[in-house]
């Protein structure tokens, strides 16, 4: 059950928004005992985002959340590299405009019920 909630300052495109979900699909493969298969990618662009106090170049914030108890350092670590090189190669949004929050949960949701 994991998220990878992307938020952009800049416009994407269908066939941008698909390139980005496929590298997550294989970067999420870094946290045991996930997989593309469960994985959820919402997309939001166009968002005035200010780093530093500055809007003029581009930004992203993600936030990456797991249903489960912990994950190891080394799996965020991963991720975040996986990410950030994503949305670089992808979008041009530099690494050092880029925060990523990180959240495993047990209270997770689905289907009617909770897992």
């Amino acid at each position: 059950m994991p998220v990878i909630h992307t938020h952009v300052s800049v416009s994407t495109t269908p066939e941008q928004r698909e390139a980005l979900k496929a590298a997550y699909g294989k970067a999420i493969t870094a946290v045991p005992g996930k997989s593309e298969g469960w994985l959820m990618c919402p997309f939001e662009d166009n968002m005035p985002i200010y780093f530093g106090g500055d809007d003029s170049k581009p930004a992203a914030y993600v936030e990456v959340n797991v249903f489960g108890r912990s994950v190891p350092g080394s799996a965020w670590e991963k991720l975040t590299e996986s990410i950030m090189a994503a949305l670089n190669s992808t979008l041009g949004i530099p690494e050092d405009r880029t925060y990523i929050r990180y959240t495993a949960t047990t209270d997770w949701g689905w289907n009617g019920g909770n897992f």
